[in-house]
Protein backbone atom coordinates (compact mmCIF):
# COMPACT_ATOMS: atom_id res chain seq x y z
CA UNK A 1 0.00 0.00 0.00
CA UNK A 2 1.46 3.38 -1.26
CA UNK A 3 -0.50 6.54 -2.07
CA UNK A 4 1.14 8.23 -5.21
CA UNK A 5 0.64 11.80 -6.44
CA UNK A 6 -1.44 13.26 -9.14
CA UNK A 7 1.43 13.26 -11.72
CA UNK A 8 1.60 9.82 -12.37
CA UNK A 9 -2.08 9.35 -13.25
CA UNK A 10 -2.57 13.11 -15.05
CA UNK A 11 -1.87 10.88 -18.79
CA UNK A 12 -4.47 8.47 -17.69
CA UNK A 13 -6.97 11.54 -16.79
CA UNK A 14 -5.87 13.57 -20.03
CA UNK A 15 -6.52 10.08 -22.10
CA UNK A 16 -10.19 10.03 -20.61
CA UNK A 17 -11.21 14.01 -20.79
CA UNK A 18 -9.51 13.56 -24.37
CA UNK A 19 -11.31 10.62 -25.66
CA UNK A 20 -15.13 12.22 -25.00
CA UNK A 21 -15.17 15.41 -26.00
CA UNK A 22 -18.61 15.45 -23.89
CA UNK A 23 -16.86 14.71 -20.85
CA UNK A 24 -15.60 18.17 -20.22
CA UNK A 25 -17.67 19.52 -16.95
CA UNK A 26 -15.71 22.44 -15.98
CA UNK A 27 -16.94 24.89 -18.13
CA UNK A 28 -20.35 26.34 -18.13
CA UNK A 29 -22.40 25.16 -21.29
CA UNK A 30 -23.28 28.22 -23.39
CA UNK A 31 -27.61 28.53 -23.11
CA UNK A 32 -29.62 27.54 -25.23
CA UNK A 33 -33.16 28.42 -24.89
CA UNK A 34 -34.68 24.61 -25.89
CA UNK A 35 -32.46 23.94 -22.18
CA UNK A 36 -35.06 25.88 -20.21
CA UNK A 37 -37.70 24.81 -22.08
CA UNK A 38 -36.07 21.40 -20.96
CA UNK A 39 -35.73 22.07 -17.67
CA UNK A 40 -39.33 23.37 -17.09
CA UNK A 41 -40.59 20.46 -18.50
CA UNK A 42 -38.83 18.39 -16.22
CA UNK A 43 -40.05 20.69 -13.01
CA UNK A 44 -43.41 20.06 -14.34
CA UNK A 45 -43.33 15.86 -14.62
CA UNK A 46 -43.52 16.03 -18.82
CA UNK A 47 -40.53 13.90 -19.06
CA UNK A 48 -41.73 12.58 -22.59
CA UNK A 49 -41.50 16.06 -23.98
CA UNK A 50 -38.16 16.63 -22.44
CA UNK A 51 -36.37 13.62 -23.61
CA UNK A 52 -38.11 14.90 -27.58
CA UNK A 53 -36.48 18.27 -26.90
CA UNK A 54 -33.28 16.71 -25.97
CA UNK A 55 -33.42 14.44 -28.73
CA UNK A 56 -33.60 17.20 -31.11
CA UNK A 57 -30.39 19.33 -29.63
CA UNK A 58 -28.68 15.85 -29.61
CA UNK A 59 -28.99 15.68 -33.19
CA UNK A 60 -28.53 19.45 -34.33
CA UNK A 61 -24.98 19.96 -35.82
CA UNK A 62 -24.90 23.49 -33.70
CA UNK A 63 -24.99 22.11 -30.38
CA UNK A 64 -21.74 22.55 -28.94
CA UNK A 65 -19.91 19.55 -26.71
CA UNK A 66 -20.64 20.90 -22.92
CA UNK A 67 -24.46 21.36 -24.19
CA UNK A 68 -24.39 17.88 -24.65
CA UNK A 69 -22.86 16.89 -21.28
CA UNK A 70 -25.66 19.20 -19.83
CA UNK A 71 -28.36 17.39 -22.05
CA UNK A 72 -26.95 13.86 -20.90
CA UNK A 73 -27.07 14.85 -17.34
CA UNK A 74 -30.93 16.23 -17.51
CA UNK A 75 -31.61 12.59 -18.86
CA UNK A 76 -29.83 11.38 -15.50
CA UNK A 77 -31.91 13.74 -14.00
CA UNK A 78 -34.94 12.02 -14.92
CA UNK A 79 -34.00 8.84 -14.13
CA UNK A 80 -33.09 9.90 -10.38
CA UNK A 81 -36.51 11.14 -10.19
CA UNK A 82 -38.10 8.07 -11.39
CA UNK A 83 -35.85 6.39 -8.79
CA UNK A 84 -37.33 8.21 -6.09
CA UNK A 85 -40.87 8.17 -7.32
CA UNK A 86 -41.41 4.52 -8.18
CA UNK A 87 -44.76 3.69 -5.43
CA UNK A 88 -48.22 3.64 -6.87
CA UNK A 89 -51.57 4.85 -5.30
CA UNK A 90 -52.23 0.98 -3.94
CA UNK A 91 -49.02 0.36 -2.47
CA UNK A 92 -49.81 3.91 -0.50
CA UNK A 93 -53.39 2.48 0.47
CA UNK A 94 -51.88 -0.58 1.43
CA UNK A 95 -49.50 1.30 3.67
CA UNK A 96 -52.14 3.27 5.28
CA UNK A 97 -55.03 0.67 5.70
CA UNK A 98 -53.77 0.23 9.44
CA UNK A 99 -54.20 3.31 10.63
CA UNK A 100 -57.01 4.34 7.85
CA UNK A 101 -59.63 1.85 7.22
CA UNK A 102 -61.52 4.50 5.67
CA UNK A 103 -59.29 6.21 3.95
CA UNK A 104 -61.09 8.80 1.19
CA UNK A 105 -59.53 10.27 -2.27
CA UNK A 106 -60.14 13.73 -0.36
CA UNK A 107 -57.49 12.30 2.67
CA UNK A 108 -54.74 11.47 0.04
CA UNK A 109 -55.75 14.84 -1.83
CA UNK A 110 -55.05 17.05 1.10
CA UNK A 111 -52.14 15.41 2.07
CA UNK A 112 -50.72 15.70 -1.28
CA UNK A 113 -51.83 19.17 -1.82
CA UNK A 114 -49.51 20.22 1.74
CA UNK A 115 -46.53 18.30 0.38
CA UNK A 116 -46.86 15.68 3.52
CA UNK A 117 -47.74 12.86 1.12
CA UNK A 118 -45.31 13.24 -1.39
CA UNK A 119 -46.10 12.49 -4.72
CA UNK A 120 -45.10 14.03 -8.27
CA UNK A 121 -47.38 13.48 -11.56
CA UNK A 122 -44.80 12.26 -14.48
CA UNK A 123 -46.16 11.93 -17.88
CA UNK A 124 -49.17 11.80 -16.58
CA UNK A 125 -48.68 8.72 -13.90
CA UNK A 126 -48.93 9.72 -9.91
CA UNK A 127 -46.31 8.36 -8.97
CA UNK A 128 -45.17 8.62 -5.04
CA UNK A 129 -41.97 8.94 -3.23
CA UNK A 130 -40.67 5.75 -1.79
CA UNK A 131 -40.76 6.95 1.61
CA UNK A 132 -43.81 8.96 1.58
CA UNK A 133 -46.02 6.76 4.16
CA UNK A 134 -43.53 6.94 7.02
CA UNK A 135 -42.47 10.90 6.26
CA UNK A 136 -46.71 11.35 6.16
CA UNK A 137 -46.30 10.29 9.98
CA UNK A 138 -43.24 12.70 10.75
CA UNK A 139 -44.56 15.50 9.05
CA UNK A 140 -48.18 15.82 9.33
CA UNK A 141 -49.11 16.06 13.45
CA UNK A 142 -52.67 14.53 13.17
CA UNK A 143 -51.52 11.71 11.15
CA UNK A 144 -48.42 11.53 13.95
CA UNK A 145 -51.28 11.13 16.32
CA UNK A 146 -53.05 8.26 14.42
CA UNK A 147 -50.10 5.99 14.31
CA UNK A 148 -48.97 6.63 17.81
CA UNK A 149 -52.62 5.69 18.99
CA UNK A 150 -52.22 2.61 16.84
CA UNK A 151 -48.37 2.11 17.45
CA UNK A 152 -47.91 3.47 21.16
CA UNK A 153 -45.32 5.77 21.62
CA UNK A 154 -41.48 4.12 21.86
CA UNK A 155 -38.87 6.37 23.15
CA UNK A 156 -36.15 7.19 20.29
CA UNK A 157 -32.84 5.58 21.77
CA UNK A 158 -30.35 8.10 19.93
CA UNK A 159 -32.58 11.21 21.69
CA UNK A 160 -32.10 9.02 25.22
CA UNK A 161 -28.29 8.31 23.99
CA UNK A 162 -27.61 12.53 23.10
CA UNK A 163 -29.46 13.27 26.37
CA UNK A 164 -26.87 11.45 28.84
CA UNK A 165 -23.87 12.14 27.15
CA UNK A 166 -24.58 15.85 26.29
CA UNK A 167 -25.67 15.76 30.18
CA UNK A 168 -21.94 14.41 30.58
CA UNK A 169 -20.42 16.57 28.23
CA UNK A 170 -21.67 20.07 30.23
CA UNK A 171 -20.67 18.63 33.55
CA UNK A 172 -17.59 18.00 32.24
CA UNK A 173 -17.22 21.93 31.06
CA UNK A 174 -18.84 23.18 33.74
CA UNK A 175 -15.71 21.42 35.74
CA UNK A 176 -12.85 21.98 33.54
CA UNK A 177 -13.88 24.64 31.81
CA UNK A 178 -12.38 23.08 28.73
CA UNK A 179 -14.35 23.44 25.31
CA UNK A 180 -12.56 20.01 23.78
CA UNK A 181 -14.22 17.27 25.95
CA UNK A 182 -14.94 13.38 26.19
CA UNK A 183 -12.73 12.03 23.27
CA UNK A 184 -13.21 8.58 21.55
CA UNK A 185 -10.71 6.83 19.44
CA UNK A 186 -12.83 5.31 16.49
CA UNK A 187 -11.51 2.78 14.00
CA UNK A 188 -13.37 2.41 10.70
CA UNK A 189 -13.79 0.23 7.98
CA UNK A 190 -15.46 1.48 4.77
CA UNK A 191 -16.25 0.04 1.49
CA UNK A 192 -17.57 1.11 -1.74
CA UNK A 193 -18.89 -2.29 -3.61
CA UNK A 194 -19.91 -1.44 -7.45
CA UNK A 195 -22.63 -4.35 -8.98
CA UNK A 196 -21.29 -6.92 -11.21
CA UNK A 197 -21.24 -6.05 -15.36
CA UNK A 198 -22.36 -2.94 -14.69
CA UNK A 199 -18.51 -2.09 -16.76
CA UNK A 200 -17.34 -3.84 -19.01
CA UNK A 201 -14.67 -6.38 -17.96
CA UNK A 202 -11.30 -4.95 -18.34
CA UNK A 203 -12.08 -1.20 -18.05
CA UNK A 204 -10.93 1.29 -15.07
CA UNK A 205 -13.56 1.93 -12.23
CA UNK A 206 -12.72 5.10 -10.47
CA UNK A 207 -14.09 5.52 -6.86
CA UNK A 208 -13.48 8.60 -4.56
CA UNK A 209 -14.45 7.08 -0.59
CA UNK A 210 -14.81 10.08 2.47
CA UNK A 211 -12.29 10.42 4.14
CA UNK A 212 -11.48 12.19 7.44
CA UNK A 213 -10.52 16.07 7.32
CA UNK A 214 -7.29 16.55 9.75
CA UNK A 215 -7.96 20.18 9.65
CA UNK A 216 -10.44 20.08 12.61
CA UNK A 217 -9.39 20.34 15.84
CA UNK A 218 -11.51 18.86 17.67
CA UNK A 219 -10.38 15.92 15.08
CA UNK A 220 -7.54 14.39 15.18
CA UNK A 221 -4.77 11.52 14.79
CA UNK A 222 -6.15 10.54 11.66
CA UNK A 223 -4.28 7.45 10.43
CA UNK A 224 -4.88 4.98 7.46
CA UNK A 225 -4.61 1.65 8.03
CA UNK A 226 -4.92 -0.32 5.07
CA UNK A 227 -6.30 0.17 1.39
CA UNK A 228 -7.27 -2.67 -0.78
CA UNK A 229 -5.24 -1.22 -3.80
CA UNK A 230 -1.44 -0.74 -4.39
CA UNK A 231 -2.07 2.45 -4.88
CA UNK A 232 -4.57 5.75 -3.74
CA UNK A 233 -4.95 9.46 -3.65
CA UNK A 234 -5.97 11.43 -0.22
CA UNK A 235 -7.15 14.58 -0.97
CA UNK A 236 -5.01 17.78 0.20
CA UNK A 237 -6.80 19.89 3.07
CA UNK A 238 -7.63 22.92 1.00
CA UNK A 239 -10.12 20.66 -1.30
CA UNK A 240 -13.23 21.05 1.16
CA UNK A 241 -14.64 18.08 -0.10
CA UNK A 242 -12.20 15.32 0.98
CA UNK A 243 -11.42 12.13 -0.47
CA UNK A 244 -9.33 9.16 -0.78
CA UNK A 245 -8.88 8.36 -4.80
CA UNK A 246 -8.44 4.51 -5.79
CA UNK A 247 -8.78 2.85 -9.11
CA UNK A 248 -9.42 -0.92 -9.80
CA UNK A 249 -10.25 -2.81 -13.21
CA UNK A 250 -14.14 -4.49 -13.65
CA UNK A 251 -14.02 -8.30 -14.14
CA UNK A 252 -16.54 -10.07 -15.88
CA UNK A 253 -18.96 -11.45 -13.50
CA UNK A 254 -17.32 -10.19 -10.52
CA UNK A 255 -18.34 -6.97 -8.24
CA UNK A 256 -15.64 -4.28 -7.52
CA UNK A 257 -15.10 -3.83 -3.83
CA UNK A 258 -13.10 -0.44 -2.85
CA UNK A 259 -12.00 -0.78 0.72
CA UNK A 260 -10.16 1.00 3.71
CA UNK A 261 -9.70 1.05 7.38
CA UNK A 262 -8.58 3.69 9.12
CA UNK A 263 -8.72 4.95 12.74
CA UNK A 264 -9.38 8.75 14.20
CA UNK A 265 -10.22 10.50 17.77
CA UNK A 266 -12.77 12.49 17.95
CA UNK A 267 -14.20 15.03 20.32
CA UNK A 268 -17.00 16.67 21.79
CA UNK A 269 -17.11 20.45 21.32
CA UNK A 270 -19.18 23.39 23.80
CA UNK A 271 -19.42 27.18 24.08
CA UNK A 272 -21.52 29.11 26.84
CA UNK A 273 -22.44 31.59 24.08
CA UNK A 274 -24.85 33.04 26.41
CA UNK A 275 -22.51 34.29 29.16
CA UNK A 276 -19.69 35.78 26.56
CA UNK A 277 -18.97 38.86 24.66
CA UNK A 278 -18.87 37.79 21.04
CA UNK A 279 -16.90 40.60 19.67
CA UNK A 280 -17.80 42.76 16.81
CA UNK A 281 -17.62 41.54 13.04
CA UNK A 282 -15.36 42.94 10.67
CA UNK A 283 -17.97 43.50 7.58
CA UNK A 284 -15.57 44.89 5.46
CA UNK A 285 -12.95 41.29 5.68
CA UNK A 286 -12.95 39.09 2.66
CA UNK A 287 -13.80 35.84 5.53
CA UNK A 288 -16.36 37.83 6.38
CA UNK A 289 -18.24 38.49 2.81
CA UNK A 290 -17.43 34.96 2.16
CA UNK A 291 -19.31 33.35 4.99
CA UNK A 292 -22.18 35.92 4.55
CA UNK A 293 -22.96 35.33 1.13
CA UNK A 294 -24.92 33.68 -0.88
CA UNK A 295 -23.92 30.17 -3.59
CA UNK A 296 -26.01 29.45 -5.82
CA UNK A 297 -28.29 27.39 -6.19
CA UNK A 298 -28.86 26.39 -2.61
CA UNK A 299 -27.86 29.20 -0.46
CA UNK A 300 -29.54 32.31 -2.40
CA UNK A 301 -31.53 35.17 -0.63
CA UNK A 302 -34.98 34.82 -2.17
CA UNK A 303 -37.73 37.18 -0.89
CA UNK A 304 -39.43 34.67 1.36
CA UNK A 305 -35.81 34.01 3.21
CA UNK A 306 -35.15 37.50 3.10
CA UNK A 307 -38.68 38.70 4.53
CA UNK A 308 -38.98 35.46 7.02
CA UNK A 309 -35.39 36.45 8.55
CA UNK A 310 -36.06 40.14 8.75
CA UNK A 311 -39.45 39.35 10.64
CA UNK A 312 -37.88 37.02 13.38
CA UNK A 313 -34.48 38.98 14.02
CA UNK A 314 -34.90 42.05 13.02
CA UNK A 315 -34.58 44.05 16.36
CA UNK A 316 -31.63 41.92 17.76
CA UNK A 317 -27.99 42.91 17.72
CA UNK A 318 -26.69 40.03 19.39
CA UNK A 319 -25.58 37.72 16.96
CA UNK A 320 -26.19 34.11 19.08
CA UNK A 321 -29.30 35.65 19.72
CA UNK A 322 -30.34 35.93 16.42
CA UNK A 323 -28.97 32.45 15.45
CA UNK A 324 -31.11 31.11 18.18
CA UNK A 325 -34.33 32.82 17.12
CA UNK A 326 -33.69 31.39 13.44
CA UNK A 327 -33.12 27.86 14.85
CA UNK A 328 -36.17 27.70 17.05
CA UNK A 329 -38.37 28.75 14.03
CA UNK A 330 -36.74 26.06 12.13
CA UNK A 331 -37.01 23.32 14.96
CA UNK A 332 -40.72 24.70 15.70
CA UNK A 333 -42.10 24.67 11.84
CA UNK A 334 -39.49 22.25 9.98
CA UNK A 335 -39.84 18.42 11.45
CA UNK A 336 -37.26 15.95 10.09
CA UNK A 337 -38.31 14.13 7.30
CA UNK A 338 -36.18 11.37 4.94
CA UNK A 339 -35.63 13.16 1.55
CA UNK A 340 -35.39 12.96 -2.15
CA UNK A 341 -31.61 12.80 -3.90
CA UNK A 342 -30.46 16.42 -3.61
CA UNK A 343 -29.32 16.46 -7.17
CA UNK A 344 -33.29 16.37 -8.10
CA UNK A 345 -33.83 19.79 -6.54
CA UNK A 346 -33.32 23.42 -7.92
CA UNK A 347 -33.29 25.08 -4.29
CA UNK A 348 -33.37 23.36 -1.09
CA UNK A 349 -34.04 26.40 1.20
CA UNK A 350 -37.32 27.07 -0.93
CA UNK A 351 -38.57 23.71 -1.13
CA UNK A 352 -38.21 23.39 2.75
CA UNK A 353 -40.03 26.37 3.42
CA UNK A 354 -42.70 25.73 0.84
CA UNK A 355 -43.09 21.76 2.28
CA UNK A 356 -42.20 22.51 5.84
CA UNK A 357 -40.15 19.48 6.36
CA UNK A 358 -36.35 18.40 5.38
CA UNK A 359 -34.21 16.14 6.54
CA UNK A 360 -30.66 17.01 7.86
CA UNK A 361 -28.94 18.27 5.12
CA UNK A 362 -32.03 20.44 4.19
CA UNK A 363 -32.48 22.01 7.45
CA UNK A 364 -29.09 23.09 7.56
CA UNK A 365 -28.88 24.58 4.34
CA UNK A 366 -31.98 26.62 5.50
CA UNK A 367 -30.64 27.80 8.64
CA UNK A 368 -26.96 28.47 6.91
CA UNK A 369 -28.96 30.78 4.30
CA UNK A 370 -30.96 32.77 7.07
CA UNK A 371 -27.91 33.03 8.94
CA UNK A 372 -26.11 34.40 6.38
CA UNK A 373 -28.67 36.66 5.16
CA UNK A 374 -29.15 38.20 8.69
CA UNK A 375 -25.16 38.92 8.74
CA UNK A 376 -24.05 35.23 10.76
CA UNK A 377 -21.21 33.99 8.96
CA UNK A 378 -22.15 30.03 8.63
CA UNK A 379 -20.98 27.41 6.92
CA UNK A 380 -21.76 23.42 6.26
CA UNK A 381 -20.11 20.44 7.30
CA UNK A 382 -21.03 17.14 7.17
CA UNK A 383 -19.99 13.30 7.14
CA UNK A 384 -21.50 10.92 9.36
CA UNK A 385 -23.19 10.37 12.76
CA UNK A 386 -21.27 7.95 14.62
CA UNK A 387 -22.95 7.47 17.89
CA UNK A 388 -22.92 3.51 18.58
CA UNK A 389 -25.99 1.74 16.87
CA UNK A 390 -27.05 4.55 14.51
CA UNK A 391 -24.33 4.97 11.84
CA UNK A 392 -25.87 7.31 9.35
CA UNK A 393 -24.67 9.75 6.71
CA UNK A 394 -25.10 13.32 8.43
CA UNK A 395 -25.18 17.15 8.03
CA UNK A 396 -24.63 20.06 10.22
CA UNK A 397 -23.20 23.36 9.99
CA UNK A 398 -20.73 25.84 11.70
CA UNK A 399 -21.67 29.78 12.85
CA UNK A 400 -18.71 31.92 13.57
CA UNK A 401 -18.74 34.43 16.62
CA UNK A 402 -15.25 36.87 16.36
CA UNK A 403 -14.25 36.21 19.95
CA UNK A 404 -15.03 32.39 20.16
CA UNK A 405 -14.17 31.30 16.28
CA UNK A 406 -15.95 28.21 14.25
CA UNK A 407 -18.82 27.22 16.57
CA UNK A 408 -20.34 23.81 15.19
CA UNK A 409 -24.26 23.28 15.89
CA UNK A 410 -26.90 20.66 14.84
CA UNK A 411 -30.22 21.47 13.38
CA UNK A 412 -31.48 18.47 12.85
CA UNK A 413 -30.40 17.40 16.81
CA UNK A 414 -33.16 19.63 17.65
CA UNK A 415 -33.53 21.17 20.92
CA UNK A 416 -33.30 18.55 23.36
CA UNK A 417 -36.09 17.39 25.35
CA UNK A 418 -34.97 18.07 28.91
CA UNK A 419 -35.68 21.06 31.70
CA UNK A 420 -32.11 22.09 32.09
CA UNK A 421 -31.91 24.57 29.65
CA UNK A 422 -28.57 23.66 28.86
CA UNK A 423 -29.19 20.53 27.81
CA UNK A 424 -32.34 21.89 25.98
CA UNK A 425 -30.09 24.49 23.84
CA UNK A 426 -27.17 22.33 23.67
CA UNK A 427 -26.81 22.13 19.76
CA UNK A 428 -27.34 25.88 19.08
CA UNK A 429 -23.96 25.94 21.05
CA UNK A 430 -21.90 23.05 20.39
CA UNK A 431 -21.84 19.04 19.22
CA UNK A 432 -21.69 15.87 20.49
CA UNK A 433 -18.58 13.60 20.24
CA UNK A 434 -19.40 11.08 17.87
CA UNK A 435 -19.11 12.62 13.97
CA UNK A 436 -16.98 11.93 11.41
CA UNK A 437 -15.70 15.07 9.39
CA UNK A 438 -15.46 15.02 5.86
CA UNK A 439 -16.99 18.05 4.66
CA UNK A 440 -16.79 21.35 5.11
CA UNK A 441 -18.69 22.70 2.25
CA UNK A 442 -21.18 21.76 -0.33
CA UNK A 443 -20.46 21.44 -4.27
CA UNK A 444 -16.49 21.44 -4.54
CA UNK A 445 -14.30 19.94 -6.99
CA UNK A 446 -12.52 16.45 -6.03
CA UNK A 447 -9.03 15.80 -6.18
CA UNK A 448 -8.41 14.12 -8.67
CA UNK A 449 -10.90 16.24 -10.33
CA UNK A 450 -14.34 13.90 -11.43
CA UNK A 451 -15.23 13.54 -15.11
CA UNK A 452 -18.35 13.38 -15.11
CA UNK A 453 -21.26 14.78 -12.97
CA UNK A 454 -21.90 13.30 -9.97
CA UNK A 455 -24.50 11.29 -8.36
CA UNK A 456 -24.54 13.56 -5.43
CA UNK A 457 -24.25 17.01 -6.47
CA UNK A 458 -24.38 18.75 -2.94
CA UNK A 459 -22.93 16.87 -0.60
CA UNK A 460 -20.52 13.93 -0.45
CA UNK A 461 -20.82 10.98 2.00
CA UNK A 462 -21.19 7.60 0.70
CA UNK A 463 -18.94 8.34 -2.52
CA UNK A 464 -18.97 8.40 -6.13
CA UNK A 465 -17.72 6.30 -8.77
CA UNK A 466 -17.32 6.60 -12.39
CA UNK A 467 -15.87 4.79 -15.49
CA UNK A 468 -14.64 6.50 -19.04
CA UNK A 469 -18.33 5.70 -20.18
CA UNK A 470 -20.31 7.70 -17.29
CA UNK A 471 -20.89 7.66 -13.69
CA UNK A 472 -22.09 4.74 -11.57
CA UNK A 473 -25.33 6.37 -9.78
CA UNK A 474 -26.28 5.04 -6.37
CA UNK A 475 -28.49 1.75 -8.08
CA UNK A 476 -25.29 0.46 -9.13
CA UNK A 477 -23.45 0.13 -6.36
CA UNK A 478 -23.32 -0.03 -2.76
CA UNK A 479 -21.56 0.96 0.61
CA UNK A 480 -20.96 0.14 4.24
CA UNK A 481 -19.48 1.61 7.38
CA UNK A 482 -18.50 -0.65 10.33
CA UNK A 483 -16.80 1.40 13.56
CA UNK A 484 -14.97 -0.62 16.65
CA UNK A 485 -15.14 2.17 19.62
CA UNK A 486 -11.89 3.33 22.46
CA UNK A 487 -12.32 5.30 25.34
Amino acid sequence: MREFTLPLIVLGIFFLIHCKNETKTMEKPMTNPKTIQIDEAIKAGHFKEAQNLINQLKTDSATDDLTLVDLRFKEDLMDRIKLDFYKNEAFVREKLAKYYPDLTHEMLANWESTGALEMRVIDGEKRYFYNAVPNLFRIDKEAKMVKEKTDGVKPDELDLFCLKHTGEVLDKFKQTKKNLLNPVKMNITYNVIVDADVVPAGETIRAWLPFPREDNHRQQHVKLKSANVDKFIIAPEEYKQRSIYMEKVAKAGEPTKFEIELSYESMAEYYDLKNMDLGKYDKRSDFYQEFTSEKAPHIVFTDRIKNLTDSLVKDIKDPYEKFVKIYEFIDETTPWASALEYSTFWNIPEYVLEYKHGDCGMQSLLLITMCRYAGIPAKWQSGWMMHPGNLNLHDWAEVYYPAVGWVPVDMSFSLQDSKDKDVRYYYTSGIDTYRLIVNDDISTEFYPQKIWPRSETVDFQRGEVEWRGGNLYFDKWDYNMKVEYED
